[in-house]
């Protein structure tokens, strides 16, 4: 971001807050690339919330500041560059705010702050095994059977669904109609009677997707968001919010500042890696790349700020920001260089210096952790809107090819 002096002055004040109220622990986990414990992200929340921080883009009706585009990217560079962790974007962006467009008054003061103290987790009900990218195509059903709906069905990469107090899903509940009209957008209590939680643990060693099951698993026709068969529009518009933000300049700064250490760390031929030539091009390209990726952001942000309604030619920005963090997790692979083909999925929880991992802190966080981040990036490219679809997009709407 090229910062205004009043810019420039939030984002002192940004970093401040991170450099104090950070909790260590949660530092050392994040800056080691481990998967946070649940009680780690509940703390962190609970410490956002009661700086007023944890939903910002909110209005102020619904516990926000009511910031700007241009405060939120700096907000989220300053926590990835002071080791903080993502926010959950599913219950902070997604359900948030479409609750505040489409959501009942009931709803809205039941869920949002509740959402805004930190004191619930979301999943996200949408994906199933038979219908991922042709979401319309889902099955999972919901007949309505008096003052409640009953949920028969199941969904697949649903994600922290282990920890989530609630979930959002899509239901078939008019098998009649045209696939897009037949479906309904309702809220879900995960501690409901019928529902079972299955975790996936990926080639990365992470239980990030889970499968979950509804088997009559009743639901109050009060957790309809909308329109009963008319859950499409919702959902919708739940994936375009915070599109701006999928550039995830932050992140990728994240993952650079990881790849200098990672090389400066490390020898090749008895000479640092950082100062080898193959790595010094590989790196400039990539740092190229990304102030490249970070002007066109703020371009996009000014023309926000001026007004202007942006088009699908955002998409550009998710289709670079999430390749680009890709390339960075390969460039700390290559690197580190044999030593991260190493998996040892203890060290992907382990504190720093454990004496079970038998390594060093900075062993630790260079090296134990390193191909499951490279593996977790992969997802980048997928979720949100995979590389094919942003493609598809550019070509239709803004090249009209």
């Amino acid at each position: 971001m090229f910062d205004t002096p009043e810019l420039a002055a939030f984002r002192a004040q940004v970093k401040q807050f991170v450099q104090q109220q950070l909790p260590t622990d949660l530092r050392a986990t994040v800056r080691a690339g481990r998967q946070l414990s649940a009680a780690q992200y509940r703390a962190w929340h609970a410490i956002l919330a009661t700086q007023g921080w944890l939903v910002p883009h909110w209005p102020p009706r619904w516990g926000g500041q009511g910031w700007s585009v241009a405060q939120q990217m700096v907000f989220d560079e300053e926590m990835a560059a002071g080791d903080a962790p993502e926010l959950n974007a599913i219950t902070f962006n997604m359900i948030g705010p479409v609750l505040m467009r489409f959501g009942d008054a009931a709803q809205q003061e039941v869920f949002l702050p509740a959402i805004a103290s930190g004191q619930q987790w979301w999943c996200q009900g949408y994906s199933e095994p038979g219908a991922g990218s042709d979401l319309a195509a889902l099955t999972t059903k919901a007949r309505q059977d008096g003052d409640h709906y009953v949920v028969n069905g199941s969904k697949i990469w649903t994600s922290g669904a282990q920890h989530a107090d609630w979930i959002f899903c899509l239901a078939r509940t008019d098998s009649s109609a045209r696939p897009q009209d037949g479906i309904s957008f309702l809220l879900i209590d995960m501690k409901s009677p019928g529902i079972t939680v299955r975790p996936i643990v990926g080639i990365h060693g992470w239980s990030v997707f889970n499968e979950v099951f509804f088997d009559e698993v009743r639901v109050p026709v009060s957790m309809l968001v909308g329109q009963a068969h008319r859950g499409w529009p919702v959902a919708k518009s739940l994936l375009e919010f915070e599109r701006l933000k999928l550039a995830r300049v932050g992140e990728n700064k994240r993952r650079m500042a990881r790849a200098c250490a990672a090389a400066t760390s490390r020898h090749e031929a008895g000479v640092r890696v950082v100062d080898r030539p193959w790595f010094r091009r590989r790196y400039a390209e990539l740092q190229t790349r990304l102030m490249a990726l970070e002007a066109n952001a703020t371009h996009f942000v000014e023309r926000g700020q001026a007004g202007e309604t942006l088009g699908a030619e955002v998409s550009m920005l998710k289709l670079r920001g999430s390749r680009l963090i890709q390339l960075w997790e390969e460039l700390i692979v290559d690197a580190i260089g044999l030593d991260a083909l190493l998996l040892d999925p203890a060290a992907l929880t382990l504190g720093p210096g454990n004496a079970q991992s038998g390594m060093a802190d900075g062993d630790l966080t260079l090296t134990a952790t390193a191909s499951s981040r490279r593996f977790l990036a992969r997802g980048y490219t997928i979720a949100g809107g995979s590389s094919e679809v942003q493609h598809n997009i550019l070509a239709k709407q803004v090249l009209g090819l």
